[in-house]
């Protein structure tokens, strides 16, 4: 844990560095960032990310931290459409896989005009730091891979971390350490 509470606090000093929120890497490209770490750590994880929130709104730091779960947003989107308890019952009928598929349809997770890509964008302010949550909740219906190349195309001027339970080596995405996605994705590894 030792070393997971160094990478968190070097985590944190590096995003309050005015260069990082400046939002552009070694070729210009906008600051897509993936924290990883092990599946086992997610409840530390969760806690420590709030905890950083919590720091940023009391320091009078120009920039904001906001927090997506991706899990909270989808059951949200689902709630506000009427659609959760129908979910329940396809799923009773039809198995988890066209439930898992009738939500993805829905919430055209592969578009950049996505439900959840929208979410983000109507409620990312100008000067933010956008943390992203909940990929272990919500897979296999929402991967990361898909978030993030999506979120690319629309999300340009603010600095995008997503919290990784599994392992990332600045290509490959392996999910709980066991799942690796066939999706190759470039972003920079925060620490």
């Amino acid at each position: 844990m030792s070393n997971l509470n160094d990478r968190l606090d070097s985590a944190e000093n590096k995003i309050k560095e005015p260069k990082f929120r400046e939002n552009r890497g070694l070729g210009n490209e906008v600051g897509y960032y993936i924290f990883d770490y092990p599946a086992e750590d997610e409840l530390y994880v969760r806690e420590r990310i709030n905890y950083i929130q919590k720091r940023n709104e009391n320091s009078g730091d120009e920039y904001k931290i906001v927090i997506f779960d991706l899990y909270d947003i989808m059951i949200e989107i689902l709630q506000n459409k009427k659609y959760l308890e129908k979910c329940y019952s396809i799923e009773q009928k039809k198995g988890f896989q066209k439930v898992s598929s009738a939500v993805a349809n829905l919430m055209k997770v592969n578009s950049t005009d996505g439900l959840i890509v929208k979410y983000i964008k109507e409620h990312t302010p100008d000067k933010a730091i956008v943390f992203i949550t909940g990929i272990g909740k919500c897979y296999p219906i929402i991967r990361s891979h898909t978030v993030l190349n999506n979120l690319n195309l629309v999300i340009d001027k603010v600095p995008v971390v997503l919290f990784y339970p599994g392992k990332y080596d600045g290509q490959e995405l392996i999910l709980f350490n066991e799942i690796k996605d066939d999706n190759y994705y470039r972003a920079f590894k925060l620490v």
